[in-house]
């Protein structure tokens, strides 16, 4: 028997990354298996991704959970090592930031195991993000850096990854954003959920602004202001939701608040908001593509090429109603005219063509060829 391709899944974002790569590798005839690690428990976080983006079904999930970062990597770490020696891997993949990402690339590193890590090379270059210790890491051992955009392939060589290991491939979240367009239906996601034609959309869910309860207050204060301009539609992520409740996030009549949404509902939330606030690396990526403004409550994002190629802004607490409110008026989330088009898909970042996942699919097996 060859030995396989494992892919290691944890959270929202891996499963949307995954789908066109184990797609294109199953293509390519590669022997794979997928390791569902149970960082996102919640069948609304992960197993609906599944069922929706056509993902085979996992070959483990380990159950992990939530917990400190300590707790749940080293949780990953130990079920990880059981499940790399005994399938004796020629190659784990791994996706974006999250703790399933560095777990699996350090487990991998001390095996012998080679690494490709999908979507190499992003940086905020603020250390107190959790994720960006993880990507940094997860470069430092990755055999295949499979690079998103084309600043990260000079992020990879000031930090002396050598540039054989890199390779400009494109996103693959956008292959699952473009193959999946028609089925994002605003309008029966309004009639499901009682929305109304016209909203802002939220998610909100990093430490820095939902860990400590007055942050969270804060935040909840302004999102009230943005309730007061339009109606604001929340799906609440599991982390944060107690603080954010206990904020008083709901005490607002025009705030709607959801439980976490599959992957086609959101999307199809996303397509039909007026504007985006959010906290999230992926969404900012989304709406560049969908051309929905986006505002991002962060003091710097690891993808820059969403605020160059689309229609993100990054702003704090203060700047959310006064942003928000340039894009009701018909504006871009940078107070701007609207890019024409921008809505049909117009200009995009280089090969967000969704294409991606043949790319990736083509590096591996050229790698594992060798």
């Amino acid at each position: 028997m060859l030995a396989p391709i494992v892919h290691v899944l944890g959270a929202r974002p891996n499963f949307v990354k995954a789908a066109p790569v184990i797609s294109a590798l199953a293509a390519a005839g590669a022997e794979q298996a997928v390791i569902h690690t149970g960082q996102h428990y919640d069948a609304r976080m992960s197993e609906v991704f599944f069922d929706q983006l056509g993902l085979p079904e996992p070959d483990v999930n380990l159950g992990v959970g939530s917990g400190g970062h300590a707790e749940q990597t080293a949780a990953l770490m130990i079920g990880l090592e059981k499940e790399f020696t005994g399938r004796s891997p020629a190659l784990v993949i791994v996706y974006g930031d999250v703790n399933s990402t560095i777990a699996a690339a350090l487990v991998a590193a001390k095996l012998h195991i080679p690494v490709a890590h999908v979507e190499a090379g992003l940086r905020s270059f603020d250390m107190t993000m959790p994720e960006e210790v993880n990507r940094r890491v997860t470069d430092q051992l990755s055999a295949l850096c499979l690079v998103t955009s084309p600043e990260a392939i000079g992020h990879l060589a000031a930090e002396g990854v050598p540039v054989e290991r890199a390779h400009l491939v494109g996103n693959p979240m956008i292959d699952t954003l473009l193959a999946n367009l028609d089925q994002f239906d605003t309008a029966a996601v309004r009639a499901a959920h009682g929305l109304p034609e016209r909203y802002v959309l939220a998610t909100m869910h990093r430490p820095a602004n939902v860990d400590a309860p007055e942050t969270a207050a804060a935040l909840v204060r302004h999102l009230h202001g943005v309730a007061d301009l339009a109606d604001l539609v929340i799906p609440v992520h599991p982390r944060g939701r107690a603080n954010l409740l206990a904020a008083g996030l709901d005490e607002h009549d025009r705030v709607h608040i959801l439980e976490p949404l599959g992957y086609i509902d959101f999307i199809a939330a996303v397509r039909g908001a007026a504007a985006v606030v959010t906290d999230s690396g992926g969404l900012q990526e989304e709406t560049t593509i969908l051309g929905v403004p986006c505002l991002t409550v962060r003091p710097n994002t690891e993808r820059p090429i969403t605020i160059t190629h689309g229609t993100n802004r990054l702003v704090a607490f203060e700047e959310l109603v006064p942003g928000v409110r340039k894009c009701l008026e018909g504006g871009s989330a940078s107070g701007t005219a609207a890019a024409p088009g921008a809505r049909a898909g117009g200009r995009r970042p280089p090969l967000w063509d969704g294409h991606a996942g043949p790319r990736i699919a083509d590096v591996i097996m050229e790698y594992l060829g060798e």
